[in-house]
């Protein structure tokens, strides 16, 4: 699968902020379906001495239809969350966006709803500082 536009800024953002790749992509193999998650990633919380482990998916959201992109990208993002369910349930999914995509776009009330009944997690990232803004689970 073609990596999104902005997949190699976060790597770096990921790794900036603490995080060691160990995927990319990461595969991922559950009830009969093979799929491609963008990154997987761990980081070390030293006080519980455990590794969390998260598995990204990047979306620009630069190409063609915002409203298209977000219906592909949730039906993604639906698919990867029952497959870590089984495969590795203590590895959460994470959507990444661009900081302006979601102070925009993401900020929809169907939109907003649609994450929520979901459950996509969202990396929301600053491209140009090469920073993340925020995390938000959901």
């Amino acid at each position: 699968m073609a990596k999104d536009k902005l997949h190699l800024l976060v790597k770096e953002v990921l790794i900036n902020d603490g995080w060691h790749i160990t995927h990319d992509p990461y595969q991922l193999k559950a009830l009969g379906m093979d799929y491609e998650v963008d990154i997987g990633a761990e980081q070390v919380i030293a006080a519980e001495k455990e590794a969390k482990k998260i598995a990204v998916e990047v979306k620009s959201f630069m190409a063609g239809s915002m409203s298209y992109d977000f219906h592909t990208i949730l039906g993604q993002c639906l698919n990867y969350i029952i497959g870590l369910e089984v495969k590795e349930p203590d590895r959460m999914l994470y959507l990444a966006v661009p900081f302006e995509v979601y102070n925009t776009f993401f900020q929809r009330e169907g939109v907003q709803i649609a994450l929520k009944r979901v459950h996509v997690n969202l990396i929301i990232f600053e491209p140009q500082q090469k920073t993340i803004h925020q995390w938000i689970e959901n």
